[in-house]
């Protein structure tokens, strides 16, 4: 009765519905944040684009998880034709095993990593579960070293034995004609020692290629050998101190000298070889021959001003990390002057007197056992060519115009070549 006589009274009445919409509004409101509430909590965590995981709930997603690292392990334990290299502690021993990374793709993961949840637990957890596995595939293997993947200068990974390519620590600079053909066959008896057997020519002929077209022509190393090269016209390129500085301040350079005149007999009876119809030794040599002025423009007669391109490369390396090797002493000591060699690459002595005999008919020594052969090696024809008679006037006008050079150029090096007496 006391309820009709309420909703009898207009006002009474209109206040009693405001009063029932707001407590349906409210309870409405508090029922959809309940259901919410409980539908976001049995909701996927967002996951990056697959068409296999959208959709999942909460169990699936973890059901999901779980075969996929047990799909991750079982590609790690039989994943066959892949490397992975690894360091111990000390960084002193490398050992070479199955690896994440494919040598023909430079580095790319195999795998993909499979959905990435994007909540940080999920993510964390995870992680641990990959790196137990991991972790279980090494101690099976008895890897108990810390290790890293290793990529190499090259970005591809080499089997044990196999080497990378490195660009060359060691370069033979000079001189040509000097006997640095000779020097590079006898070094790569040396089994730390590998160097490409033709010349380059990348700092003075093909330095716009690039230093990994460069790299591309090395041979491979292992760790603990010197890649090298050798390219004579180095040494008398005026831009090739400051290229080869810019690929590394460390390169050790060799420059192997000769009497200058005898050098300059000696390219002027390569270039004869070829070319039969050239002008005479004595006309090339001066501009006139009268007043004895010597052409300095010929190249046979410039690079033997060895003071001159000294000069060039003392403004971008020390004198220290320039070794000069006697072309006369190569020929009459070879083991002296390789003993000095590999003293100054670092290396131990093991090219001696026992790997060379003199060979009378060619004037110079020889191997007595050449790389990768059982039999003994001489230098090729080219090599050892009988110099043309050259006048002794024109001699004696050569040593008197080398002569203030040469002796400019023992003291730089600190040594006597013996050139003048």
């Amino acid at each position: 009765m006391a309820f009709r006589a309420v909703y009898s009274d207009p006002l009474s009445r209109s206040i009693f519905k405001k009063f029932v919409v707001m407590l349906c509004s409210l309870l409405t409101s508090m029922y959809l944040l309940h259901c919410l509430t409980d539908r976001c909590s049995s909701m996927p965590t967002p996951v990056k684009a697959s068409s296999q995981v959208v959709g999942f709930f909460a169990s699936e997603l973890q059901d999901l998880m779980s075969l996929r690292r047990k799909r991750l392990l079982k590609k790690w334990t039989t994943e066959s034709k892949v490397r992975l290299s690894y360091e111990s502690a000390d960084d002193t021993k490398r050992i070479s095993e199955d690896s994440l990374f494919d040598d023909t793709d430079k580095g790319q993961i195999l795998y993909e990593p499979g959905p990435q949840v994007d909540s940080d637990s999920e993510n964390r957890e995870l992680s641990r579960d990959i790196q137990l596995s991991l972790d279980d595939i090494v101690s099976s293997k008895r890897l108990s070293h810390r290790f890293t993947v290793k990529t190499g200068s090259t970005g591809k990974l080499s089997p044990l034995g196999e080497g990378r390519k490195e660009l060359p620590q060691a370069l033979i600079i000079g001189v040509k004609k000097g006997g640095t053909r000779a020097l590079l066959e006898f070094l790569r008896v040396h089994p730390d020692i590998r160097a490409v057997g033709a010349e380059p020519h990348f700092f003075d002929r093909n330095y716009e290629n690039g230093l990994e077209w460069y790299r591309e022509l090395m041979p491979k190393t292992l760790e603990g050998q010197i890649t090298m090269e050798k390219t004579p016209s180095y040494f008398v390129t005026r831009e090739a101190p400051a290229r080869i500085s810019a690929m590394s301040r460390d390169t050790k350079l060799i420059v192997v000298v000769r009497d200058p005149i005898t050098r300059a007999i000696s390219d002027y009876t390569q270039t004869l070889s070829k070319n039969p119809k050239i002008p005479t030794f004595e006309s090339l040599t001066f501009k006139n021959r009268t007043r004895g002025l010597i052409d300095t423009s010929w190249s046979a007669i410039q690079i033997g001003i060895y003071a001159k391109h000294l000069d060039n490369w003392l403004e971008y390396f020390p004198m220290g990390q320039i070794l000069f090797v006697s072309g006369e002493r190569l020929i009459s000591d070879p083991a002296g002057e390789l003993g000095n060699v590999q003293d100054f690459l670092g290396l131990k002595r093991i090219i001696t007197d026992k790997h060379f005999y003199f060979n009378q008919t060619k004037g110079f020594s020889c191997l007595k056992k050449a790389e990768g052969s059982s039999k003994p090696h001489c230098l090729g024809k080219t090599k050892g060519r009988t110099h043309p008679n050259i006048h002794p006037e024109v001699v004696q006008r050569l040593q008197d115009f080398y002569r203030p050079f040469n002796m400019k150029f023992y003291q730089m090096t600190g040594r006597m070549f013996g050139w003048d007496d």
